[in-house]
């Protein structure tokens, strides 16, 4: 078997539509791997991208990996597959080709002058790269209906859905006319996390490129959201990557209301895996998964490193940003919101 040399996706229709083709065919894919991504990442935070493809004789593609080069002075110079999102990473039909992608992604990161290259991979991935394997996500299979998944649930879990319902709370899901009442909730609980949230047009930007697959769940509370969920669906699974609720109603339990009713939406729509999201094992959010039956799936995240650098410590855990935490929590709504898109499109 005869492979070229890696080339650069281009622009035009038809390497489109080769691009997308390998991620439908591709068992390994994850639904990020789309070429709409591209567009998603370039056009709401303005980074370079870098989509890496390896072809067959034929023509026909039988590898890629899609880059994104995140640079700032504050927090380096490095390339992620992929960033903001729980999936990427190299995919090939043969080691041959996962080899030859390996190594023009180093070239390319060198080029780049990058510090490191980050690709978020689901499975295992025979490499030199350094592995970080802190983070799983957390998936549930699914049955045929809703009603046979309410049977499996503890009484206690069952309760606490009902009991949202019975303090008047209600759910829908819907498409880009629920997203200020998405954005509402997502940017207050980011702020008490103190996280700097996303521009609310990076969330109007998958809408726009996947009005199929990408849709909101809101839960309200006397006509205002109090609990939402941002929800992708590729082949059968169905991911809540970004979820949140207003803090200030945790008492009347909208989150199980919010997760009941998505789960509800998945079984309707067919859906056969219902992903929560990744999480670090034993963690407050594992174990609020965990409670619906989900179970972890191990992720591996692999890492090359420039000469002299350090596999990266970009999370909240590290102690270096515990004052900046604690400093972002107190900040007004209002400037959160404004500040946050800034420093959060730094991050991946």
């Amino acid at each position: 078997m005869s492979t070229s040399v890696p080339s650069t996706l281009g622009r035009t229709d038809a390497e489109i539509l080769a691009w997308d083709s390998y991620v439908l065919r591709s068992p390994l894919s994850a639904g990020y791997h789309l070429s709409g991504w591209r567009r998603v990442i370039e056009e709401a935070f303005g980074h370079r991208t870098f989509y890496l493809a390896v072809k067959g004789n034929e023509g026909t593609v039988q590898g890629m990996v899609p880059m994104v080069l995140l640079a700032s002075r504050g927090f380096g110079r490095f390339l992620v597959s992929l960033p903001f999102v729980n999936y990427g990473g190299l995919i090939a039909d043969y080691p041959e080709e996962r080899s030859l992608l390996e190594t023009c992604a180093i070239e390319q990161g060198r080029a780049l002058n990058a510090d490191h290259i980050e690709l978020r991979q689901q499975e295992p991935m025979d490499t030199t790269w350094a592995s970080s394997e802190r983070k799983v996500s957390m998936r549930l299979p699914l049955p045929g209906s809703y009603e046979q998944l309410l049977k499996g649930f503890p009484s206690k879990l069952r309760s606490q859905v009902r009991r949202a319902q019975k303090e008047g709370m209600t759910a829908r899901v819907g498409g880009s006319e629920c997203l200020d009442e998405f954005y509402a909730v997502f940017s207050r609980c980011m702020r008490d996390l103190g996280t700097p949230v996303y521009a609310k047009g990076f969330f109007a930007k998958i809408l726009e490129v996947f009005p199929k697959e990408a849709r909101i769940c809101v839960v309200s509370h006397e006509g205002a959201p109090i609990a939402a969920g941002f929800l992708y669906g590729f082949r059968s699974s169905l991911e809540i990557p970004w979820a949140a609720s207003d803090k200030r109603f945790n008492k009347l339990s909208p989150n199980m209301l919010l997760y009941g009713s998505v789960l509800e939406y998945a079984c309707q729509e067919g859906f056969q895996t219902f992903d929560f999201g990744r999480s670090s094992p034993e963690s407050g959010t594992y174990r609020f998964k965990e409670q619906w039956g989900a179970q972890p799936h191990q992720l591996h995240w692999y890492y090359w490193m420039k000469a002299g650098c350090q596999m990266p410590q970009l999370n909240p855990q590290n102690p270096k940003y515990t004052l900046a935490i604690r400093l972002w929590q107190k900040l007004p709504l209002v400037v959160a919101n404004m500040l946050g898109p800034h420093v959060v499109k730094h991050l991946p």
